[in-house]
């Protein structure tokens, strides 16, 4: 009964590990500090410290997680950590768990450099379609980096091995510092002042930090990069580091010797390839005269060679049974047109002009007899129409009245007067008779009212 007080140490850390799981503080911690202990096991869990001035902490950090982070964490770095705290049971020992790092200082530099990324990328310049293939045989090419750094120097050596007969001209820069954008942008300018004489540019630096590669990610630099008349290769850091000039060149190498690697042909590999299209060639020529000499060969041996008559033999008795089948058919066209000439004498015959001159001669005499007859007809109608209207007229004519014994009035302008209203005494009137007429001055003048 006495040992039911004692715990095992399992117990001890299983109730431990409990009370770190169920504080709520512990669930999602943010830590800084600097890396210690740190030692990269190629895909592995992670195992180092994060210290300060005064403590650190044991820090695993598993594959899974550390596969995602964006730079190369190395001794002494002072890095930003997210995760949880927890208890390691085997050794009851607490410990980070993390589950994210960023470099301290650079999560700035982060933000911006993916800004720009999505930037460039929404505008094109990250588009496959822009790549370039790169020259077979490059004759010159042009490398912008430092001319103090090892990466001219594996160019220089690599591009001798594989491919002497290639020219490589360096346009040095600075690749690191304030001034390391505007220096790179200014020496591919220089480059693009030659014109077309470089088929292929390298441009590069060797490994560091994001602040170090910065230069490489500058807006300035890229766009530079796109706008470069030939291709360009991009090797820039290690084969972790991304910056946006390996985005946005036609091709990325993981260290300047793989640059020159990608720009230049093996010479013995193209020395050995040319021997073997020789080869082939010479074998497809010697297939090739082979088969044209068989081919002669039965030619001078067939019966037409040995016997020539013989070929125009077919073509006589063809040209007989042409010569045959053309006289039957200009008998068999005679014949045709003979037929339709008959045919369109009978037409004529039927259409002739005499007798269709005859008819409109008759038709003509006819209508000049009717239209006699009619003008007679219509010239009685009009003198009788004539002789009722002059008839009329006279019947109205106002010189029958007068012979009555009727006068009309006139005043001095010939007007005639039909109003006792038109006259005032002593007026000259004139007064018209069937004969003449009379002048007469009004004595008086008398309205009558009423009929009287």
């Amino acid at each position: 009964m006495a040992d039911n007080k004692y715990l095992t140490v399992t117990d001890l850390n299983y109730y431990i590990t409990q009370k770190f799981k169920n504080d709520p503080y512990l669930h999602k911690v943010f830590l800084q500090g600097e890396l210690s202990n740190f030692r990269y096991r190629r895909n592995s869990h992670q195992y180092f410290s994060l210290k300060d001035e005064k403590s650190k902490i044991n820090v695993v950090m598993f594959r899974s997680y550390f596969d995602k982070v964006k730079f190369k964490p190395e001794e002494g770095m002072k890095v930003y950590i997210s995760g949880y705290v927890s208890v390691y049971g085997p050794q009851g020992t607490y410990q980070f768990y993390a589950e994210s790092m960023e470099p301290a200082g650079l999560g700035a530099l982060y933000e911006q450099l993916k800004q720009l990324q999505r930037k460039l990328s929404d505008e094109g310049l990250f588009d496959e379609a822009h790549k370039r293939p790169l020259p077979k045989f490059p004759d010159h090419i042009a490398v912008v980096t430092s001319a103090s750094g090892a990466v001219i120097h594996d160019i220089l050596v690599t591009v001798n091995r594989r491919f002497p007969h290639a020219e490589v001209d360096l346009f040095p820069a600075q690749v690191q510092g304030d001034r390391a954008a505007d220096s790179l942008v200014e020496a591919m300018k220089q480059i693009t002042n030659y014109g077309d004489k470089y088929d292929v540019m390298i441009i590069g630096r060797g490994g560091g930090s994001l602040e170090d590669l910065w230069p490489f990610n500058e807006e300035k630099v890229v766009r530079q990069v796109y706008d470069m008349s030939m291709p360009v290769i991009s090797s820039v850091g290690h084969e972790t580091d991304t910056t946006l000039c390996d985005l946005v060149a036609d091709a990325r190498a993981a260290t300047p010797t793989a640059a020159a690697e990608y720009a230049t042909p093996n010479l013995p590999d193209e020395l050995a390839n040319i021997h073997q299209l020789q080869s082939s060639l010479l074998a497809s020529m010697q297939n090739i005269i082979r088969v044209r000499r068989e081919y002669l060969n039965r030619i001078n041996n067939s019966v037409i060679m040995r016997e020539p008559a013989r070929l125009y033999d077919e073509q006589a008795q063809t040209v007989d049974l042409l010569r045959e089948r053309l006289h039957s058919s200009m008998i068999h066209l005679l014949e045709r047109q003979r037929q339709q000439y008959q045919l369109t004498k009978q037409k004529l015959v039927g259409v002739n002009p005499e007798k269709k001159i005859e008819q409109v001669l008759q038709q003509e005499n006819f209508f000049y007899q009717k239209l006699v007859s009619n003008m007679q007809t219509l010239l009685r109608e009009k003198r009788h129409h004539l002789a009722q209207a002059g008839q009329q007229l006279n019947d109205y004519s106002p010189l029958m009245t007068l012979d009555r014994g009727y006068a009309y009035v006139t005043d001095d302008t010939q007007k005639t007067i039909t109003s006792v209203d038109q006259l005032k005494k002593n007026n000259e009137i004139n007064i018209n008779f069937k004969d003449g007429k009379a002048q007469a001055v009004v004595k008086a003048v008398r309205r009558n009212e009423n009929g009287n």
